[in-house]
């Protein structure tokens, strides 16, 4: 088909469309092989009923503009915008429902949907096996959900900024990415702030969720009941808690970083066969922590957790650097480092754990010890913590008895001899040398 039909046939098509609706008219081209066809709408009347007709393949595009209300995508088709193109949802509902596979999301800004978590209102609300679904380059913000998908697979959100309702207690607003049985997912240099989780995976399998940055929220990222999982070069700040791993397994957490965080740095609980690798967390603090509450703010807090593996992390300036409790003894811990931090470890447990692998321990500041062959590895195991000093955090009440000469008595004397079992942790290749790894590169 020469130039000249292609255009008999889209001016045939304009005059077709005109009576329908004058704001909505075939602007750029019919593919000849596909006919696939880019449809310009500039009002909320037309962007229906364009949505309503509109063909697989084919592209709506908002020119400047508001499109008020909820909009329903049944085809597999692109939806971009140019300018200021704004869907706004009045306050309610889902703006933007999406029924088919194959859909594309770009470009566009969607704004002021529901808050109502029941029912699920969200900026973009992905139905069951609605799959390949891509949204990119785009702005929401709302009180509710960002993006939501249950049940389904193939999804990618990346380059949007996620915004949700400062205004909002945490927990009433919605996630800014909730992925429910989704599996295969890609996530990638969104900005995502002032929302309950910054991504949300339950149930899923296979995502991938990198380079994104977090900001004012519970936690950065949140996996419940996951496998296979991998975040890298995510940045999170200002939040309750950085990376939470729930009831998971198989999650691979590396080259991330995480500050002023009021909770955890990194949350390992009821999770196994994971990997903690080469992540920065610090000024992790609770302003109102007690350690009789146990609320103070950790660098890595591992709770029930079992055959995973920390190592190459830098853990700094927090309230506790690493604290461990309730069956999180099967571990490997190693080539950490553990600076500044109030408590380097808490472990009140009544098992006595290594933490070294191989020959090589972890880097603990203010530990002074002797290197006789010049290997930077001390001659002498250290331990972080002991019996008294799980005595002091089960008894907090008797904290003034820890600088006295008769804890130091005692001290002396356990290092000299063996009074009953040994518990707490003890790193028997303690690193002597603060060296910065290759941290938070991928």
């Amino acid at each position: 088909m020469n130039n000249f039909a292609l255009k008999q046939v889209a001016n045939g098509l304009k005059t077709a469309t005109k009576g329908l609706c004058l704001s909505a008219w075939l602007t750029l081209f019919i593919n000849p092989l596909t006919m696939a066809a880019t449809y310009s709408v500039s009002d909320t009347e037309s962007l229906k009923l364009q949505l309503e007709t509109v063909k697989a393949g084919d592209t709506v595009l908002l020119l400047d503009g508001e499109y008020l209300g909820h909009f329903e995508i049944h085809q597999p088709i692109t939806l971009t915008g140019e300018g200021s193109a704004i869907i706004d949802a009045q306050g309610r509902g889902r703006a933007i429902a999406v029924f088919s596979s194959g859909v594309s999301l770009k470009n566009l800004t969607i704004q002021n949907w529901g808050g109502d978590l029941y029912e699920l209102d969200a900026g973009v609300f992905i139905h069951e096996q609605a799959e390949r679904v891509h949204i990119e380059s785009s702005r929401l913000q709302g009180d509710g959900f960002g993006i939501y998908a249950e049940n389904t697979k193939h999804i990618i959100v990346n380059n949007n900024i996620i915004a949700g309702n400062r205004a909002l207690y945490k927990l009433d607003r919605g996630d800014g990415v909730y992925l429910k049985g989704v599996d295969v997912s890609v996530i990638h240099d969104n900005q995502i702030s002032d929302v309950r989780d910054g991504v949300y995976l339950e149930t899923s399998t296979n995502s991938q969720v990198f380079d994104n940055r977090f900001h004012s929220a519970q936690y950065g990222i949140h996996y419940m009941y996951t496998k296979h999982d991998e975040a890298y070069g995510n940045e999170v700040d200002s939040v309750d808690g950085g990376y939470a791993i729930m009831s998971s397994e198989f999650v691979n957490l590396h080259h991330n970083q995480v500050s002023n965080a009021i909770d955890f740095g990194v949350l390992l609980n009821i999770s196994k066969h994971s990997i903690v690798n080469n992540n920065q967390v610090s000024l992790a603090h609770n302003p109102q922590g007690a350690a009789e509450l146990g609320n103070e703010g950790k660098g890595i807090f591992i709770y029930g957790a079992r055959d995973n593996e920390v190592t190459h992390n830098l853990f700094s300036t927090s309230d506790i650097g690493i604290y461990m409790a309730m069956g999180g003894e099967g571990n490997k811990v190693y080539g950490n480092q553990f600076v500044n931090n109030q408590i380097q470890v808490k472990y009140v447990g009544d098992a006595l754990l290594e933490w070294s692998h191989q020959g090589k321990g972890n880097f603990w500041s203010g530990y002074m010890g002797w290197d006789s062959n010049h290997d930077g590895i001390a001659d002498k195991p250290y331990r972080p913590n002991d019996s008294l000093d799980k005595l002091f955090w089960l008894y907090p009440e008797a904290r003034f008895l820890m600088n006295s000469p008769v804890v130091a008595l005692l001290r002396w004397v356990q290092s000299q001899f063996d009074i009953g079992e040994p518990t707490g942790i003890v790193d028997s290749f303690p690193l002597l040398h603060n060296v910065s790894a290759d941290r938070v590169q991928h």
